[in-house]
């Protein structure tokens, strides 16, 4: 029989749990868009922890020199989306009513492309992990490492030795985030006047979050 490797190409699916830590810094209203008697008003956004269910899938290639294992792989995930709130503090000359919107935490999607180290015992690798992280128009990092362990049934497919294999992961994943997409952040009423939309002209946040997740891929075999 022949000795099982790691080598070769392989693709599958991810589920798991993200654990996300929202840091948003205040942002000054001012500049275009923002009515003259709101200037100077600050937005004080929650800090907050929350978790959500995240999953998708992953595509990736390994190569096995003796023991050792080096490869990279790239996912796409979807995860929970939930909202923050803001505290509006008038500014110097403040004239109305202002009542601030509700906020995206983060995309409603993540991925990464990452290499992969690790050391194998026959049918089970132990790694470490690492590289970018992205969203729909941020980037970041991700690093990591995870447990795989391929199923003792060989496939015949492909012209090789091709296996089913299950994993366990971790991955901390950090986002820069600039919001300058001109969203609406609330409904300013100046004094005599009706209501109006305002949109911010930008801010600053970060978004780390953890996410632990069970894997399970198909590797196409080779000997």
């Amino acid at each position: 029989m022949p000795v099982f490797t790691w080598t070769g190409f392989y693709i599958g699916g991810n589920l798991g749990w993200g654990w996300r830590n929202s840091n948003n810094d205040p942002v000054i209203l001012g500049g275009p868009g923002v009515p003259g008697g709101l200037a100077g008003g600050t937005l004080i956004f929650d800090n907050n922890n929350d978790g959500a269910f995240t999953g998708g899938g992953q595509i990736g290639y390994n190569y096995q020199i003796g023991s050792f294992v080096i490869g990279v792989e790239t996912d796409i995930q979807g995860i929970d989306n939930g909202n923050n709130t803001a505290v509006f503090i008038p500014g110097p000359g403040f004239a109305g009513t202002f009542v601030p919107g509700r906020f995206e935490n983060s995309s409603d999607w993540w991925g990464s492309t990452r290499v992969r180290a690790g050391f194998a015992v026959d049918r089970v690798l132990i790694y470490a992990t690492g590289g970018v992280a992205y969203t729909d128009n941020d980037t970041g990092w991700a690093v990591g490492g995870g447990i795989e362990w391929a199923l003792p049934t060989n496939w015949n497919l492909f012209g090789g030795n091709s296996a089913v294999t299950l994993g366990l992961e971790g991955l901390w994943v950090s986002i820069d985030q600039s919001n300058d997409n001109n969203n609406v952040i609330g409904t300013f009423t100046p004094v005599g006047g009706g209501p109006v939309n305002v949109f911010w002209p930008q801010s600053n946040n970060d978004q780390d979050f953890f996410v632990a997740r069970a894997k399970l891929n198909f590797k196409f075999g080779t000997y």
